[in-house]
């Protein structure tokens, strides 16, 4: 197959090669299960395509704790196979995406009144570090009340009990998935952001294609394909529902996750922590990331609008005790919170059970019509889910088309051209790009480009260095980051470049509003937009914004 484009600038072409194929599969969703299936797909040589309505990773898929983690609580409610699963794959992302799934050392405070004994924590960890196949030298320390305040001196002494210490890896959920498409599309996939699936074409009760609106070119589109499957997380029921109009009685429950932003003068913790919140029995995380730390998750039953999760003042109230019980000698207002972001988890319904207890196991369905379905599952299960939905596609063709069946899986599959084996090897590359371009950028700039586009990052630094002759270093390195995501990564729209591609709506708000303007501007001179198109985009960045702080005027909680 011909390697084809990743570039916005190349749509018109993307667009005729998606009408003009007879295609193996198309996946409906570009999330990170979306993602995972188009490279698993790719990688065993299927014509496969993925469609997304919105931006890619535009749902829960950037709406994460953003962590690549095992679920130790998943322990508590004995999910074994899951925590061994998930704690396995866990070590295989992180060797296939080195730059984006980064080592993480938690603390795991033991207090009165919360869910965890020092010998079933113990215990648990012990049993995790088991299932997951944890080296050894990451496995768990169990620590005295002593040492858990000496590592944390924030921690409330009053209720602590003593701690252990374990390791977890930390991503960005959007960047993770928008990178494995960018391998997909290099292995022969296409992938389209902005194409939305508006109805099936049937033929003999059978699903042969799709009906498609292009968003960016404005037309309408039909699509033929063997197999579809539809991998919309929050939105499967809605594409079942279109295939079936009476839908069978297994469906998804929606969990809504909500996550908060303060500066790291307002909570100077020194690790990563899981603590319990006594007054419900859920755990949340705090983690530390440059400049600031955020907070969650919560975990509440979610029955509103699938595409306008928010936070509310509620939500907010709940973080704010829970910190408020865990650093008592610190001061938490709402309003010291400067962002937020609400994701849905699409679990499967279990009758009688709260959002909490609610297996995170993903399950696969298939219609009478051949439509195959995936939902549930986690971020850290994304490769495995992939897999099993995979080779139900290989399944299919090989009873369609008698194909036969693939031996390539993407376990050794890295998924970007890292030239990097092992820690020490990165290290020692960041070392090494650091001195390359010292003269030119910050050590911490460099640093934290790397983490976000790994080895591609010396692209970006080669055309951030063309235009630091006419412009400040400041907006050199804007210009450059949103020509690299047009040209690289299907970036169409300010929202895309700000929330997706580098996270800064979240951590970095203030920044978002300073340097708008001016990434209009460029992007407007990329696309040529009009003063409509233009007022559209800031208005669209605007919504955006104001959505991740409306926790500050919001007066009730959302179902």
């Amino acid at each position: 197959m011909t390697h084809n484009s990743c570039s916005s600038i190349d749509r018109s072409q993307q667009i005729a090669l998606l009408k003009s194929q007879q295609w193996d599969l198309i996946i409906i969703g570009g999330g990170i299960t979306g993602a995972g299936i188009l490279l698993d797909a790719a990688n065993r040589g299927m014509r496969a395509v993925l469609l997304e309505k919105k931006d890619f990773a535009w749902g829960t898929s950037s709406r994460s704790t953003k962590l690549i983690h095992g679920g130790l609580r998943y322990l508590k409610q004995l999910e074994f196979n899951l925590v061994r699963e998930v704690g396995m794959e866990r070590a295989i992302v992180y060797r296939n995406a080195m730059h984006l799934v980064r080592p993480e050392k938690m603390l795991l405070p033991l207090i009165d009144g919360g869910s965890l004994s020092r010998i079933s924590s113990s215990l648990g960890l012990m049993v995790y570090d088991w299932l997951a196949g944890v080296p050894k030298e990451e496995r768990r320390t169990m620590l005295s009340k002593e040492q858990t305040a000496e590592k944390e001196p924030l921690l409330n002494t009053r209720i602590l009990k003593g701690g252990g210490a374990y390791f977890e890896y930390r991503t960005d959920d959007a960047r993770l998935t928008i990178t494995i498409i960018k391998k997909a599309i290099e292995l022969g996939a296409l992938a389209l952001n902005y194409t939305e699936v508006t109805d099936f074409i049937k033929k003999d009760g059978q699903i042969v294609g799709l009906l498609v609106d292009d968003h960016i070119g404005k037309e309408k589109c039909t699509i033929s394909a063997e197999v579809i499957v539809n991998a919309s997380g929050p939105w499967v029921d809605k594409i079942r529902l279109l295939d079936e109009p009476n839908l069978p009685k297994r469906r998804l429950h929606l969990t809504k996750g909500v996550h908060f932003v303060l500066p790291k003068e307002k909570l100077p913790i020194q690790h990563s922590l899981y603590f319990d919140v006594p007054s419900d029995g859920r755990m949340i995380f705090c983690i530390p990331r440059e400049d600031i730390v955020y907070i969650g998750t919560t975990d509440t039953h979610y029955n509103a609008s699938i595409d306008e999760p928010r936070a509310t003042k509620e939500d907010a109230a709940y973080i704010v005790a829970a910190l408020k019980n865990m650093f008592p000698t610190l001061k938490f207002a709402i309003n010291d919170f400067i962002s937020s972001w609400a994701g849905l988890r699409p679990l499967i319904h279990q009758e009688g059970k709260s959002a909490s207890a609610i297996s995170r196991k993903d399950e696969v369905f298939k219609s009478a019509s051949g439509l195959i379905s995936i939902a549930g599952g986690k971020l850290t299960g994304y490769r495995k889910m992939a897999e099993r939905v995979t080779d139900e596609v290989e399944d299919k063709l090989n009873k369609l088309k008698n194909r036969g069946k693939s031996d390539k899986r993407t376990k050794q599959l890295k998924i970007s051209d890292s030239p990097f084996q092992s820690e020490d090897s990165l290290q020692v590359y960041v070392s090494e790009l650091t001195s390359e371009f010292s003269t030119q950028f910050p050590n911490s700039t460099i640093k934290k480009l790397f983490f976000r586009y790994g080895p591609e990052v010396r692209q970006l630094l080669k055309g951030c260095m063309q235009y630091s002759k006419n412009h400040k270093p400041e907006t050199a390195l804007l210009k450059a980051e949103i020509d690299f995501g047009i040209r690289n990564e299907m970036v169409h729209t300010l929202s895309d470049f700000f929330h997706r591609r580098t996270g800064m709506v979240y951590f970095e708000h203030a920044q978002v509003q300073y340097q708008k303007q001016l990434a209009l501007q460029h992007f407007s001179t990329i696309f040529g937009w009009n003063k409509a198109q233009e007022d559209k985009q800031l208005h669209e960045l605007d919504a955006l914004l104001d959505e991740l702080i409306s926790f500050k005027k919001s007066d009730s909680r959302q179902p």
